[in-house]
């Protein structure tokens, strides 16, 4: 009986041993006590498309938020899995409530009220809102959009600073980037409010031209629960910091933004 009882706690010993032998070599999702979506995955909730920080190429997401995210799942020995959904979703909670993804990362600006029901990563990109016209237009300020019909995209900060700063405009409200700007190009509004660097996108054709930068202090974060995400919260923080020392988030950065 004491023989087999030796046996036995040498196989539950050599088990274990095993065990974190697989554990080993960059992952330490087990020991941190993450409990992710799916098993084994970075589940990540974003809205295509907002180029450059999310967007679709040959039916495979990609993007500043995109790419910067399979990096952090990468680093914590997970896969990396996106789903595309609808911004009102993202901004109140709802996917992660429902525990449809793990973490949203989608150019969303940290505010107060955004962190009274969701928990955000360190920053990662700073953005100012921006006026997109046409190459032709004259409207050059807030002051000028009087009248004016302007588009925003629903529940972005950019559709609150329009609405506190050109109340004099018309302002129009659309569910994304690409059914705001296409508007735009029909002449149905006349200016766009919305982040920087989707702005910049715009213009490359020439057509269309940034003609006033309003800085609004504004940064992104990647969102997670409220409640009970906390080893979360503090893994991504060490796996941007990771990026940003070993020059992969740079290298990110000069992929996707240029002027």
């Amino acid at each position: 009986m004491p023989h087999k009882t030796r046996t036995t706690i040498a196989a539950l010993l050599a088990i274990s041993a095993l065990s974190l032998t697989a554990c080993g070599g960059g992952s330490d999702t087990e020991e941190s006590g993450l409990a992710m979506v799916n098993e084994g995955t970075l589940t990540v909730c974003s809205n295509v498309p907002f180029k450059p920080f999310e967007y679709e190429v040959d039916g495979e997401f990609t993007g500043f938020d995109i790419e910067l995210t399979r990096e952090i799942a990468k680093g914590m020995g997970l896969e990396h899995e996106v789903q595309n959904v609808g911004f009102d979703g993202l901004q109140s909670g709802t996917v992660l409530a429902a525990r449809q993804c793990d973490l949203i990362a989608a150019a969303m600006s940290i505010t107060d009220e955004r962190a009274e029901k969701l928990a955000f990563s360190d920053p990662y990109y700073d953005s100012p809102q921006t006026l997109l016209v046409p190459a032709d237009s004259s409207i050059a300020s807030l002051d000028d959009l009087a009248g004016k019909k302007v588009g925003v995209q629903q529940g972005t900060t950019g559709e609150s600073y329009t609405r506190d700063n050109a109340a004099d405009a018309e302002i129009m409200s659309f569910q994304t980037d690409a059914e705001l700007f296409q508007a735009l190009q029909a002449g149905n509004i006349d200016a766009v409010i919305q982040d920087e660097a989707v702005n910049i996108d715009h213009t490359e054709d020439g057509k269309f031209k940034i003609s006033g930068t309003f800085a609004t202090g504004e940064s992104y974060g990647f969102a997670m629960k409220k409640e009970g995400s906390e080893e979360l919260v503090t893994a991504v923080n060490e796996q941007l910091a990771a990026l940003r020392e070993n020059g992969k988030y740079q290298e990110l950065h000069d992929q996707f933004f240029t002027k």
